[in-house]
């Protein structure tokens, strides 16, 4: 029997007003889209969620801090009701916009400041879980996972070929020598050694050379003979 082809699903942040949201969606096979609380716009949201249905690219909920100020990257201490319902708003704006557009909202991933608190916090965890359905989750482990897994709810694996690691398996802090991976031929290189432990590879549109640099990691991980495809 031949060896099935190992899959792996390429994601990106989109709808932040800061990339080319129609040339990533040409490369991508999932799509984070801001929900308007760190950026984006109701007419933002529908034109990627519009292009995301024509070309069959999973649409997944990248609900964040109400911090357009600091584009969602500070830590805030927000009450774990006024989280859950905030994490809720976003999720129903993103999912009545994505049905409207032909698509639907297929999981959730947290942004920014969010993203990485929700590792460690329990609360805040419980409160992202609590507003957001029974929806997927996308991210790396640590709270937030483990409390999906213990409700039954399917979790999957992210990494990042464009981000630098610490010795404990966390992203470094933007700011740190190393935390951001510039150059293509090592986020391509990281991609490959990345792919055989996670489900869904996250490129960031805000970062410099984004596209070029999504299709160079999309042709390599082809080139080495894996399947390219939403993981939900």
């Amino acid at each position: 029997m031949p060896t099935p082809q190992r899959r792996i699903d390429l994601n990106a942040d989109l709808g932040e007003e800061v990339t080319d949201d129609a040339a990533l969606l040409a490369v991508v096979t999932s799509a984070n889209v801001a929900c308007g609380y760190h950026a984006g716009t109701a007419a933002i949201m529908r034109a990627v969620c519009e292009e995301a249905a024509v070309r069959g690219v999973s649409v997944g909920a990248q609900v964040s801090y109400a911090d357009r100020e600091n584009f969602g990257r500070v830590a805030r201490e927000v009450p774990h009701d006024v989280l859950r319902e905030q994490v809720a708003e976003q999720v129903g704006v993103l999912a009545s916009i994505a049905g409207e557009s032909g698509t639907s909202v297929r999981y959730l991933k947290p942004h920014g400041a969010l993203y990485h608190r929700v590792i460690d916090d329990e609360a805040q965890a419980a409160a992202v879980l609590a507003g957001s359905g029974d929806l997927p989750v996308l991210g790396m482990p640590g709270e937030l996972r483990a409390q999906a897994v213990a409700q039954g709810r399917v979790v999957y694996r992210e990494g990042f070929p464009d981000r630098g690691y610490g010795a404990d398996g966390r992203l470094l802090p933007r700011g740190e020598p190393g935390a951001v991976v510039e150059t293509e031929s090592e986020i391509v290189a990281q991609a490959l050694a990345l792919a055989a432990r996670v489900d869904s590879l996250c490129l960031h549109g805000d970062s410099p050379g984004a596209v070029r640099h999504a299709s160079a990691v999309r042709a390599a991980l082809v080139g080495a003979g894996l399947d390219l495809r939403p993981f939900t």
